[in-house]
């Protein structure tokens, strides 16, 4: 069995990837970002098996990175992150907002914070291998403007969701390429379209799936040897946008990611 930390617990896939991991017999360690919630969360999760919860919010790449510390030292034998936690296009009409630290709020949460928490558990992952790191992606993807990381011209939110999970899969790419030969498996998936979350309600789109639909892609990268770089529609293997896979788009997309990581 596995020690599994999936943020974005507290609703939505996460939740119910939860619950599946707990009752499969895994240790999962919730992360949420409201209090109340994670802790309510945990005491349903051990009413089914062992669960801990960690609180964060990921807008501010400083509490990203605590995060990171405490989990590996409370779990070092964690050898499972799902990176699920996430912030949808926004409502209908709604303008471009920004992180605690003044990043693009898209970027920074479905792109800055997996990375940033990425980076603080490797060493944890590496030496638990072979581990897994599972990135919840979307098969929404467009190509990242490198002259304009924080879409401060023309902003959209739904072009930006886009981006930054664009921004996702060629991570991804790059950091399988990177962890070649450690053991340590990374790979993106789209695990449903429009699943019934406050995300894609709030989006003003009428839900074309379930999460129960979305969990199997995630529970097979989670639980199962499935290779690594690979990116995935459901349990399916498929192609992410093409320009995830250019050796200089990861090239660019790295030295932009250093630089937000420390402004």
């Amino acid at each position: 069995m596995s020690t599994i930390l999936i943020t974005g617990a507290t609703s939505g896939l996460g939740r119910y990837v939860a619950f599946e991991l707990v009752r499969s017999g895994h240790v999962v360690l919730a992360h949420g970002r409201d209090p109340g919630r994670t802790e309510s969360l945990v005491e349903e999760l051990r009413a089914e098996g062992d669960a801990e919860g960690f609180v964060a919010d990921l807008a501010s790449l400083s509490q990203v990175r605590d995060l990171g510390a405490k989990v590996a030292e409370a779990h070092p034998e964690l050898d499972v992150l799902i990176n699920n936690a996430g912030v949808g296009a926004g409502s209908p009409g709604s303008g471009r907002e920004v992180s605690a630290d003044g990043h693009e709020l898209r970027l920074a949460v479905n792109y800055l914070a997996p990375v940033a928490l990425t980076h603080a558990l490797l060493p944890t992952l590496k030496a638990n291998a072979p581990s897994r790191i599972v990135n919840v992606g979307s098969v929404g993807q467009e190509p990242l403007a490198f002259d304009d990381p924080e879409f401060t011209h023309g902003y959209g939110g739904f072009p930006a969701y886009c981006r930054s999970k664009f921004a996702l899969a060629a991570h991804t790419f790059a950091l399988a390429e990177e962890l070649a030969g450690t053991g340590v498996a990374v790979n993106v998936l789209h695990p449903a379209t429009f699943m019934d979350t406050a995300m894609v309600r709030e989006g003003g789109v009428a839900p074309w799936s379930t999460v129960a639909d979305g969990a199997p892609g995630v529970l097979a990268l989670a639980t199962r040897e499935l290779g690594t770089g690979g990116y995935f529609d459901g349990r399916s293997p498929a192609r992410a946008h093409e320009g995830t896979y250019d050796p200089e788009v990861h090239k660019r997309l790295a030295a932009v990611t250093d630089q937000l990581l420390t402004t």
